[in-house]
């Protein structure tokens, strides 16, 4: 079976490599605004009020040094018009984490670099499952990574169906699935995992049930 995701600037597509798991067709549209964090860059979508992607470096003499950690508050983001943004009270009672793009554990060496990762626009509706336990592996192996090869590119990418759920006061719409590619610059490795949005056995979970072929996906979209 074959997903795909086409838009002007958008190419994505998923093979047979993500087993059992269904991917929903993504909304189809281009970034409304391209935000840049000075760390990340974030591709915003204004009517689902949620980002499409996330792309950074990660430098690994700077991951884990000196590892902040006092976390900071969430904010709206005050490059996106108001009535598009998405607010920390949106959550509140609806079953969902604030769920990292930019994980704060891989930009925890600065002050301003952590403070940036706690922007709205870089939240998504996660399901607690994945993003207490789950998706954290991603995280893990990419400062990993860094470490090893001393650079990483990371991208993020949020799949949504035609119809999503929404939630809070602001309709965020909930994703049903995300990914992420991890690759070095010398083109020595690349690794790309697929998740929906759903609860997982957590004991029974690992980075392997997630992985997908990288030579499915295109991330030519900015």
């Amino acid at each position: 079976m074959i997903y795909k995701i086409l838009t002007p600037i958008i190419l994505i597509t998923l093979f047979s490599g993500c087993s059992d798991e269904q991917i929903d067709s993504a909304n189809i549209t281009q970034c409304d605004i391209i935000i840049d964090k000075n760390y990340y860059e974030i591709c915003y979508d204004y009517k689902l009020k949620g980002a499409l992607f996330v792309s950074y470096q990660l430098d690994g003499s700077l991951v884990d040094n000196p590892n902040i950690t006092q976390r900071e508050s969430f904010y709206s983001e005050d490059e996106i018009p108001k009535e598009y943004q998405s607010s920390y009270y949106d959550y509140i009672g609806s079953g969902y984490d604030r769920g990292h793009l930019a994980s704060d554990a891989s930009f925890d060496y600065s002050e301003d670099s952590l403070y940036s990762v706690y922007s709205m626009a870089n939240i998504i509706p996660q399901d607690p499952d994945v993003n207490r336990y789950s998706w954290i592996d991603t995280e893990n192996l990419e400062r990993e990574k860094a470490h090893q090869y001393n650079y990483v590119d990371v991208v993020i990418g949020v799949v949504y169906s035609d119809n999503p759920q929404q939630i809070g006061e602001d309709f965020i719409s909930v994703p049903s699935g995300f990914y992420k590619k991890i690759s070095s610059l010398d083109g020595d490795y690349e690794e790309c995992f697929y998740y929906e949005n759903i609860p997982y056995d957590i004991y029974d979970d690992s980075l392997e049930n997630h992985k997908v072929e990288c030579d499915s996906l295109n991330f030519d979209y900015f």
